[in-house]
Order: structure tokens, then sequence, then C-alpha cells
């Protein structure tokens, strides 16, 4: 059972990460006319929704269920594809976001619950490695197609996007349950116990806003940003669909996050995960020269890369409570404050100048290595930092 389920969501997140118009995302929304402050404005909107629906989310995840919570989010999230394949202004692009947040709410740990829950402590970090690559490894199939049969038809894109997020949908159906019925528990634990339980672990709030500029850093540049830095280069479609292949295939390497921090030890690793992203930013911001602008944004995603699977181990070894999706959304609600602060001030940012976005990115980035650095000070937890 825990061998099919592990099997299932590495299909599931191989389908989701099939985002074919990925490598032109900004560029499709701009054709319809909505501007960058726009596009991170509706990204905002949609971290304030989760604020809010993170935690609900949470508590309803454990009381029906981590399979029936999948189930609703995936085919939710084929809906939001339909929506985003149809929209042409920027309310159908609010609404594909709305949808979208719902869905990232419902997700947010229940797909990790199920992953560590099934794979035990020692394998989990392995395990969402390959997890999250094989999401990469979509993206790298996604792109491939793009470049190579979809070209400038932006519309083909989203309609390719919504066959294979209506397959995962299916894929879900397969999901066995591996959170015990409510009989078979001990009695619910009150939320405010479950929220004490939550945050009670030394220095896991550091970590959470840490995790949350890294992550932003990494989202907002190699998603948006990088494609105005492209055009900048003077880089054609042709040629950002290309390098998207390759900055997909490098978000492969999420898979050697377990043997990466083993070999150069969690506190090595940990700087060495901030100072990337960081020095990035500075050389982006600096040129604007097509190779170096392209070696950048691939620094970024491998940093991310091995990073993500890391902090995933690490928050999930610090739940304290049995109700382990709602722990999980309150940590998500705190990554989430702090992804609108920071997405909205890269969009106010990079509409008065793309090189002060950029530079903000790097202030971040070194910003959660101080934080990661306090956290090992004042709790002694070596493997955090």
């Amino acid at each position: 059972m825990h061998k099919r389920n592990i099997a299932l969501l590495y299909g599931i997140s191989l389908l989701q990460g099939m985002v074919f118009y990925g490598p032109i995302s900004t560029l499709y929304r701009q054709v319809q006319g909505i501007g960058i402050f726009q596009i991170l404005l509706i990204e905002s909107i949609s971290y304030a929704l989760c604020i809010v629906l993170e935690v609900p989310w949470g508590v309803v995840a454990d009381r029906i269920g981590y399979k029936r919570t999948m189930l609703i989010c995936c085919w939710l999230y084929f809906l939001s594809k339909i929506v985003f394949w149809q929209s042409t202004d920027f309310a159908g692009f609010l609404a594909e976001r709305v949808l979208l947040s719902v869905v990232i709410t419902g997700l947010s740990g229940v797909d990790t619950s199920i992953l560590y829950l099934c794979a035990g402590p020692q394998e989990s970090q392995h395990v969402f490695g390959v997890y999250n690559s094989l999401g990469e490894a979509g993206l790298l199939g996604a792109a491939a197609v793009f470049t190579l049969f979809v070209g400038d038809d932006y519309r083909l894109a989203a309609l390719l996007t919504v066959f294979s997020y209506g397959a995962a949908a299916l894929l879900s159906l397969g999901l066995t349950e591996v959170r015990p019925a409510p009989a078979e528990r001990a009695a619910r634990e009150p939320f405010k116990a479950t929220l004490r339980a939550s945050l009670a672990a030394p220095g896991l709030a550091a970590l959470l806003v840490a995790s949350g500029l890294l992550t932003e850093v990494h989202q907002t540049v190699t998603v948006f940003l990088n494609q105005l830095q492209y055009e900048r280069c003077g880089m054609t479609s042709t040629a950002i669909g290309a390098v998207y292949i390759v900055t997909s295939l490098l978000g492969l390497c999420g898979a050697f996050s377990a043997r990466f921090t083993g070999a150069a030890g969690p506190r090595r690793a940990a700087r060495l995960l901030c100072l990337a992203p960081a020095l990035g930013c500075l050389v982006l911001m600096a040129t604007d020269r097509a190779a170096l602008s392209v070696g950048c944004v691939w620094l970024l995603r491998v940093s991310d890369s091995l990073f993500q699977p890391y902090r995933l181990r690490l928050q999930n070894a610090m739940v304290r409570t049995g109700n382990r999706a709602t722990a999980l959304s309150i940590h998500a609600m705190v990554v989430d404050t702090v992804s609108i602060v920071t997405n909205l001030a890269f969009g106010a940012l990079a509409e008065w100048d793309l090189r002060a976005a950029l530079g903000f990115g790097a202030v971040a980035a070194v910003t959660a290595l101080l934080l990661l650095e306090r956290v090992r000070r004042r709790t002694g937890l070596q493997e955090v930092g």
C-alpha cells in the first residue's frame, strides 16, 4: 500500500509538472494585456488567500482523510487549468489564481504527509527529492514539446496543460488512505493545542521565514523576471524555450539533495544554498549578456532544487502533533505571509527597474542565510544551518 501511494504520487507530480506554457508564462499573460505589476499583484492576492485558507484546509484534511483531500484538490487543479486556457483578461487570470490558491492550500502538507508516513523519517528526504524531481521532469518534457512543436501557439500550450492535469486527476483515484480513521485515533486534539505544538520546535519560525525568502526569490526570478531579463539580452522565443528545457533538467538534481547535504554537511550546505541565489541575483543585476544571465538562472534553479527536500524533511521532523496536515498548514501560513511581502516588493521594484528587483533578491537570500545562522547559534540545531 505504501509503495503504491508513493508511486502514484510520483506519477501525479510528473503530470502536474507538465505545464506546456511554462517557458512563456509571463509573455503569455502579457499578450493578453496583463502587465508585470498586475501579474505579481495576482500572485500576491493568491498568497493572501493561501494564508486565509491554509489552516481551515489542514483541519479539514485531518478530519476527512488525506486521500479525499488529494482527490478534491487534483480535480480542482484540473479545473484551474481549464480556466487559465480560457482566460483573456485580468479577471480570468485572477479567477485561475483563486482556484489555484484553494488547491495549493488543500495539498499543502497533505502530499508530503502521505510521502513522509509511507517512506518513514530516514528515507523521506530522498523520497521528497525524487517527488520534486519528477515534477521538474514533467516541466522538462513539456518544455521540449513547446520548443519543438508548439512554438508561438501559446493557446495550444495552455490546452496541452489541461490534458496533463486531467490525467493527474484520474491517477489520484488510485490513492489509498494512510491516516487512521477517527475511531482508531486518540481523542481529537483541540486546535489551540495543535497550534501550540505546531510552532513549539526551537528555531522553527526562523527556518520558515528563511524558507519563504529563498523560495520566493527562486519563484520570482526563475518564473517571471528571467523572461524579462532574457528579452533585455535580446533572446528570441525559441532560445528562451531551449534555455527553459535545460533549466527544467537541472531541477532534477533535487533527487540528490540528501546526498548533497550528507557530503557537504548540513551547516555548509545551508550556507551554500543561500549564497548561490544571492550571487546569481547580483550578477543578473549587473549584466545584459545572455550567457551570464542564463547561467545565473540555472544557479538559482539548482540551489532551490537541493534546498526544498532538505527543508521539507526538517519541517516534517519538527511536527509534534498527530494532526500533521494542520501543523504543516500552519507552517505554510507563515511562509505565505513572507511570500506576500516579498512578492509585492519584487513587483513594485520590477515595474520601476528590473535591476532593482534583482538586487532585492540578493538581499533576501542573504537575510535567509543570517536567519539560518541565528537558528544554529540560538538552538544548537546543527542540521538547520
